[in-house]
């Protein structure tokens, strides 16, 4: 294991026990790191609620990333609580369902700009509140999915939008590589969590990546969480702009 100890690290975007988000949140904490956690509304406080106090997030505010003043609420928070923050995490996507379950060709003007603004440009505004938190570096990782470089039935609108915040991955990494900031993107294979779960024919998608991929295992959301440990770590200090596979070798296939 890969000490986080002394580092603060924002986790944005647990609905529960099964995301992504919680994964990587426990693997960072069980590495030393103290955890800034957020949620999304009222509805979701309660599923994220004990969650955060099992980890003993030393901040859990609410954040909607819309929200331009919860933003600014939970920055000036972690600065005078934490004094900064060394690792920040992007968990989130959003598309409404008639644009997400509809060809890439029908989807709407307002569907498209509502799913690259949660999913990708979120990103590049907790960036942006985040950098002058980190005088001494520091890591910010984002979440994407193989359908970003290849088609997958049923991802539709998804694939493309998941290619912008890779590009963005790549371009903020070359920007901030001289602060000693680095940024990379988490590409698991399919995940039994509840965003993914809106995605027509999910359990088939499943079913088929365990069939196809090298292991024959599916990602666990731990399996993401301890590469998200490693790449928050000095052990991966020189490593940025990637966009890392875990799949079980899923994506090497033709």
């Amino acid at each position: 294991m890969f000490s986080l100890q002394g580092k603060t690290a924002l986790v944005v975007g647990i609905a529960n026990e099964h995301s992504i988000a919680y994964g990587i949140a426990k693997a960072l904490k069980d590495a030393g790191a103290e955890l800034v956690l957020t949620y999304l509304n009222a509805k979701a406080r309660p599923y994220v609620e004990p969650l955060a106090e099992a980890l003993g997030a030393k901040l859990f505010m609410p954040l909607d990333v819309t929200n331009a003043d919860q933003q600014d609420a939970l920055f000036a928070a972690i600065s005078d609580t934490c004094g900064g923050v060394d690792i920040m995490v992007h968990s989130i996507a959003f598309c409404p369902a008639e644009d997400l379950h509809g060809r890439v060709t029908d989807c709407s003007r307002d569907g498209f700009l509502q799913a690259m603004d949660v999913s990708v440009h979120s990103f590049l505004r907790l960036i942006k509140a985040a950098e002058p938190l980190m005088p001494d570096g520091g890591t910010y990782m984002t979440v994407s999915y193989y359908g970003a470089e290849k088609v997958v039935d049923h991802y539709n609108i998804m694939g493309p939008v998941k290619s912008a915040l890779e590009s963005v991955t790549r371009y903020t990494a070359a920007e901030l590589g001289p602060k000693g900031i680095r940024v990379h993107a988490l590409s698991p294979g399919p995940l039994a969590t509840r965003a993914a779960s809106g995605i027509d024919h999910f359990d088939q998608l499943l079913n088929d990546a365990a069939d196809r991929a090298p292991t024959h295992h599916l990602a666990t959301i731990e399996d993401v969480g301890a590469c998200a440990a490693f790449l928050a770590s000095d052990g991966a200090k020189n490593m940025t702009g990637g966009v890392h596979m875990i799949d079980g070798g899923y994506s090497i296939l033709s």
